[in-house]
């Protein structure tokens, strides 16, 4: 008899256990997904900024780059045979250059003028020291970035007087993007200075 007592109390026991909490707490419920945020439809002043952002840091390094005390190197000073590189400009005048063209493409679309007068396509003639070069040179990308965010569907293939003279107007977007193809003219022989003088460009370094 005791032991069918026992039997009995082991096997309610048992099945006390193997049955789920009544009342308890309710099971927990997979957590929902956050929503995912849209991106932003592109715009005229977000995509040409980008572009604008883009040759900023690959000119204004390549113009970092090069040292003050070769600032002034042209290759003719290299006397390569055969080569022709005579009247070509030096580096600091291939920085003065696109800033200066910065500012004569980008203020059409702004309305803004160059702090400092060019005569000539070699950009100021007063900048002499690099600080001086570099600082007119962030300047004037400075006036590019306000152009760009200026820039609207509708205003965007709007015209404005060509700031080279001549009876055909520019559109807005045509002036805010040449900018930034010119600069990358510009800096492809830049980079040619650089590698001349035995400096990669900042752009073509290994990254770390």
């Amino acid at each position: 008899m005791k032991h069918s007592r026992v039997f009995c109390f082991l096997a309610l026991l048992s099945f006390s256990i193997s049955m789920p909490a009544q009342g308890g707490a309710p099971a927990a419920k997979p957590a929902t997904p956050a929503p995912q945020t849209k991106p932003a439809a592109p715009t005229f002043a977000g995509d040409v900024d980008r572009q604008v952002s883009i040759a900023e840091q690959e000119f204004v390094g390549a113009a970092e780059a090069m040292p003050e005390d070769k600032f002034n190197f042209a290759p003719a000073s290299l006397n390569i045979p055969g080569s022709d590189y005579k009247g070509v400009r030096t580096f600091a005048e291939q920085v003065k250059h696109v800033a200066a063209t910065n500012y004569l493409l980008w203020g059409a679309i702004t309305g803004d003028k160059s702090p400092i007068e060019s005569k000539g396509e070699n950009g100021p003639e007063s900048l002499k020291t690099k600080a001086e070069i570099i600082k007119y040179l962030k300047d004037s990308y400075a006036l590019g970035h306000k152009a760009a965010k200026s820039l609207t569907a509708d205003n965007a293939l709007s015209t404005v007087p060509s700031p080279f003279g001549g009876p055909n107007p520019m559109s807005r977007l045509f002036l805010a993007t040449f900018s930034v193809q010119h600069a990358f003219d510009h800096y492809g022989q830049m980079v040619e200075y650089l590698r001349m003088n035995g400096i990669i460009p900042p752009a073509s370094r290994p990254r770390k």
